[in-house]
């Protein structure tokens, strides 16, 4: 019987994508993380699979048992933004990505692994998903640099896997972030700021041609990423790079508006300055250009910031429920 690998599947994005690709056949999920770690352990619990492989134990196992898999979903990484040891991300994020991308270009497997938004830094050539410009992006820290130099390793390769797609996730939001502290999305904090203090800090605008609170970003909801994962895979379109976002910008005030209209309460917001270490980084705009995707097939309308929100909230978001 044929498997699917989902690494990262204790996280964040891996726990939901594990339970859509799932589906009727879970038995069929090999599910990979670091599972020693206690405030993960909801987001995979109740996840059906035929094993579980600890991440430092998977490559090994993967060379002795590639014959079993039909899909690698790669989604395992360090994420952490304020993280700036490099060595950390070349292990984790671009040696480990390399080490699975080789098998499965050696064992004809398909794969699907997350890059990230991240590897547009300032915007300064757009946020267009074209190989041509990979090489010439500038990202900000060290988590968006490991996922770039990925990106270029992958495009430079002459050994593929039979189908790769590199997911340039936008802003993610969604159920099972719980354990991400900091990294946690925007979303996640508003909510908790309103039950814990009645209301929202946002960040003041430091530039004249944006109002407070008028920043943009691409917020794409979790279960809209796990949807056009279950569709790439069923359809192996070309492979490349793909973002994914909504194509659709949105503001923070947007943002807190819409979690306040989910609690049912009148909207209380702070603004407060931009901190000053992280103000000349600050990104104004980030929107996905979505038109390789759409031309890839995929026509499923996004759900909307509203709309998202307030499945959040309204069931996700309290101590006791989970996705």
């Amino acid at each position: 019987m044929c498997m699917i690998v989902v690494t990262g599947s204790a996280g964040f994005i891996g726990s939901v994508v594990a339970q859509r690709i799932g589906g009727l056949n879970p038995q069929n999920m090999i599910l990979v993380d670091d599972f020693d770690r206690y405030d993960k352990a909801n987001n995979y619990c109740k996840l059906s699979h035929a094993t579980l492989i600890h991440r430092d134990a998977f490559t090994e196992w993967f060379q002795l048992n590639h014959q079993l898999v039909d899909f690698v979903v790669h989604l395992g990484a360090r994420t952490d933004t304020t993280e700036f040891d490099q060595s950390v991300f070349d292990k984790l994020n671009l040696n480990y990505s390399k080490a699975i991308w080789n098998a499965c270009a050696m064992f004809g497997i398909p794969l699907i692994y997350a890059s990230s938004a991240a590897t547009y830094g300032l915007g300064e050539y757009g946020y267009i998903d074209d190989h041509e410009v990979v090489g010439k992006l500038k990202p900000l820290n060290p988590y968006g640099i490991s996922k770039n130099d990925f990106d270029k390793w992958a495009l430079e390769q002459k050994t593929q896997p039979p189908f790769w797609a590199g997911l340039k996730f936008f802003n993610v939001y969604g159920p099972n972030e719980f354990h991400k502290a900091r990294m946690a999305s925007v979303i996640f904090h508003a909510y908790h700021q309103i039950i814990n203090t009645g209301k929202v800090k946002l960040f003041r605008s430091h530039r004249p041609d944006f109002e407070d609170g008028r920043q943009l970003r691409d917020f794409v909801y979790v279960k809209d990423v796990a949807e056009v994962i279950s569709f790439l895979m069923e359809t192996k379109p070309a492979s490349g790079l793909y973002n994914l976002g909504t194509g659709q910008a949105r503001s923070f005030l947007d943002l807190a508006l819409s979690t306040f209209d989910a609690l049912s309460l009148a909207p209380v917001i702070e603004f407060v300055d931009t901190p000053a270490d992280i103000r000349d980084k600050y990104q104004y705009f980030t929107e996905a250009d979505m038109r390789k995707l759409h031309a890839a097939g995929y026509h499923k309308p996004f759900i909307s910031l509203e709309e998202g929100i307030a499945d959040y909230v309204k069931h996700y978001l309290s101590p006791e429920k989970y996705y």
